[in-house]
């Protein structure tokens, strides 16, 4: 069956309330100090009679950032362009571009509400299932979408409540599309400015989402990164893993911890380590939507690098680090051992410690890393 078609019915909008008023002056103060946008939308919400709503920036069907009215939301929000990145309802709401607010039934028929994976597996046995989106594209082919979801047995949003957020809509989208281009311009001028230091770097949102990325870094793709729906990943299964776990999930407490994550090399191409750099604090005046900066840095030397350089690269302790400078150096363990006046079952636990950290499992393999030389398996 296909999808409801416009002309939609409407009733014509009343005046502005005093309530919707008070929110209009709010929504151009969110455009300027993005860190507000999470109050506004939760009254939007209310002003829906939804529990729920998010305002996302994306380039097609691919979401690129997003704000919520919770952190659970959040989630869920990840999880969605995870498991269903190309969806119907973005997909129909995207295609009719109508200047308005639409319901699921103006987008959406009811046997593919019934059938469809996105509402009967995903979101109405989360409690949700019911929505009202308008998207507002822009010229250079992004758009922003503004939703709000309520459970499915509340039913459909009515007309009346349409007509509310349709007088909503004209200063939603100036706001939003305003705030969405000043925090990605904030954002490009960061891994711009390292790229002038010489340095491939990324912005990372909640997740791990890739917000923005310089040359130096694209150019490390899709070889060693990928730019995955849901996050960065990279290519190596052991390396991804450490990044995975480092940038854990959009409902993660806490800052992001401070990583160094080695990826072996591969062929001609030389071992990389990634430098996972949390944005914390005052920061977030900033950047109101990122998490950390990720900064590549190629490991080319042709020496072993001295013991300092080898606890920088890999947050190693300086125990670790000067026994793994020695092994990299051609030392066994238990000559090394000698040589820091250490026993060789502390030098075995330190040489341990040093290939959990470093992401390797073998002496060699930590020498090949450390001089910049193929790792074979």
């Amino acid at each position: 069956m296909n999808a409801p078609q416009p002309p939609f019915l409407r009733v014509e909008p009343a005046a502005p309330s005093a309530a919707s008023l008070a929110l209009i002056e709010r929504i151009y103060e969110a455009a300027a100090v993005p860190e507000l946008w999470r109050a506004v939308l939760i009254d939007l919400a209310s002003l829906a009679g939804a529990p729920q709503a998010v305002m996302i920036v994306s380039t097609g069907t691919r979401f690129r950032d997003w704000v919520t009215t919770s952190p659970e939301f959040d989630a869920l929000v990840l999880a969605h362009t995870a498991r269903f990145p190309d969806n119907i309802r973005t997909r129909r709401l995207l295609e009719m571009r109508h200047p308005g607010f639409l319901s699921d039934l103006d987008v959406v028929s009811q046997e593919e509400i019934d059938t469809d994976p996105l509402y009967r597996d995903f979101l109405i046995p989360r409690g949700y299932g019911s929505g009202t989106a308008t998207a507002v594209m822009v010229p250079s082919g992004d758009s922003v979408i503004v939703h709000c979801e309520r459970p499915h047995a509340e039913g459909p949003f009515g007309l009346e409540t349409l007509a509310v957020l349709d007088t909503l809509r004209p200063h939603l989208a100036r706001a939003a599309l305003l705030s969405a281009r000043l925090e990605m311009e904030r954002i490009a001028t960061t891994t711009r400015t390292l790229e002038l230091l010489g340095l491939p770097a990324a912005v990372l949102g909640s997740g791990g989402r890739l917000l923005a990325a310089n040359a130096g870094l694209t150019a490390l793709m899709p070889h060693t990164l990928s730019d995955q729906p849901s996050r960065l990943a990279v290519v190596d299964p052991a390396a991804d893993r450490l990044l995975r776990e480092a940038v854990g999930g959009p409902a993660q407490a806490g800052p992001l911890p401070v990583r160094s994550i080695p990826i072996p090399a591969h062929g001609e191409r030389p071992p990389v380590i990634l430098h996972l750099v949390p944005v914390r604090g005052a920061a977030h005046d900033v950047f109101a939507r990122a998490r950390a900066v990720l900064i590549a840095t190629p490991v080319v030397a042709r020496d072993v690098p001295s013991a300092d350089v080898v606890q920088g690269l890999f947050d190693l302790t300086p125990a670790e680090s000067r026994l793994a400078a020695l092994i990299a150096a051609g030392d066994a363990p238990i000559p090394a051992a000698a040589k820091l006046g250490i026993t060789p079952s502390t030098a075995r636990s330190v040489l341990k410690r040093v290939f959990q950290k470093t992401g390797v499992s073998r002496q060699a393999e930590l020498v090949g890393l450390l001089t910049g030389t193929a790792l074979n398996g």
